[in-house]
């Protein structure tokens, strides 16, 4: 797979300042959701402003699809068009006077004609699910409003690359968890995704790469299963292991579990309790999962599935799917991991529909197909 981005032997060192970044090597590929993890002072907010060239390394290179970075104005226009940076404090990227003024900005200093400039905006206020925000003031708006106003203005764009810098800081966490959804509707969309963050739990379930950071330097780079679970590694990058890994290391401890490869999730840890305590796993098939793709023509589908009684939990995966459910009075059982708490009600011989859009219905069907081979389970998908 091909790199997105890349970091060679990067040092960088503010004025009269020591070093923030000392020998920075790691590789990102085209796809990855990458998630850039440590405290205070590690070093990830500085390396973020590297990928789309706001500050420039005292030594070593960024590469962007495979070419180093150039750092003239004209070279810089392209390299902010590509990559897109969304900052940990909203009212810092926001300064026009109408949410419609604010995403358009970027584009219309692309040179862009204005017939696309208005196709630009529009679409990317729809896929934040901020249409009929267009003329009101960003600093009206709550702090998860602001930050998809922040996001809109960079998909508006058309990035490869989108960076966020503690995407979530300062949400509460239901706002926190549809940001999440919102990253992943981004990522689905083909877009490499690399955020910063020290919430060990964020990245435990949402990376597909960790790179572990503490004092400007990398400590390792991997999966979060094999990062997390280095109690050492932790300690040195003064973490604390997410909480699944916890108590899956305290259990196994006691002889409880055997010392298998640690779960990536609650899912996986629910299935290793079963397997290894009860000795067994539960039958077959018993629960059906539906798979709704909330666009045109999906609301009279799904009030025939719901007025049937069929399903008994609805869960909405992304911005699109709850506002669409908002719409339509839909009651939702599941806002955040969607697909794990169907498999788990599927298991329990409950049906569950799942409200998505675009590519995360293949990602849900991807993730279902997945399930099934590591656990041996058989459930029935249905697409509606």
């Amino acid at each position: 797979m091909t790199c997105a981005l890349e970091f060679q032997d990067v040092h960088f060192a503010y004025q009269d300042g020591p070093e923030s970044l000392r020998g920075i090597s790691i590789a990102v590929k085209k796809g990855e959701k990458v998630a850039l993890v440590g405290p205070n002072g590690a070093g990830k907010t500085t390396l973020l402003l590297m990928c789309n060239g706001t500050l420039r390394p005292t030594k070593g290179r960024v590469l962007l699809d495979g070419e180093a970075l150039a750092y003239d104005t004209r070279s810089l226009r392209e390299v902010r068009r590509k990559v897109g940076l969304v900052f940990q404090n909203s009212d810092a990227q926001l300064f026009a006077p109408t949410v419609w003024q604010d995403v358009a900005f970027g584009p219309v200093n692309l040179g862009m004609p204005v017939d696309r400039v208005k196709s630009v905006v529009s679409r990317a206020l729809h896929d934040v699910g901020l249409v009929g925000f267009e003329k009101r003031p960003p600093h009206h708006l709550s702090g998860g409003e602001k930050k998809r106003v922040a996001i809109a203005g960079v998909l508006a764009m058309d990035p490869e690359v989108i960076v966020f810098d503690e995407p979530t800081s300062s949400l509460d966490p239901a706002t926190a968890e549809e940001v999440m959804d919102l990253l992943d509707e981004v990522n689905h969309s083909g877009r490499t995704v690399i955020l910063s963050t020290h919430d060990v739990e964020l990245a435990y379930r949402w990376a597909d790469t960790v790179v572990l950071m503490d004092q400007g330097e990398v400590l390792s780079t991997g999966t979060a299963e094999a990062l997390f679970s280095d109690v050492a590694l932790l300690h040195r990058a003064r973490l604390k292991p997410p909480v699944v890994m916890d108590l899956f290391r305290e259990l196994a401890g006691r002889g409880v579990l055997s010392r298998e490869a640690p779960p990536g999730n609650a899912l996986a840890f629910t299935d290793l309790v079963e397997r290894q305590v009860l000795g067994r796993v539960s039958p077959d098939g018993h629960g059906r999962i539906y798979i709704a793709d909330v666009g045109d023509g999906a609301a009279d589908r799904v009030k025939t599935l719901l007025s049937s009684g069929t399903v008994e939990r609805v869960g909405a995966m992304g911005t699109k799917a709850k506002r669409f459910a908002g719409d339509e009075k839909i009651a939702l059982d599941f806002t955040y991991g969607v697909i794990d708490k169907c498999l788990l009600r599927a298991v329990n011989g409950e049906n569950s529909l799942v409200l998505t859009s675009g590519g995360m219905v293949e990602h849900t069907v991807g993730r279902i197909a997945a399930y099934m081979e590591e656990s041996g389970r058989e459930i029935e998908v249905h697409l509606i």
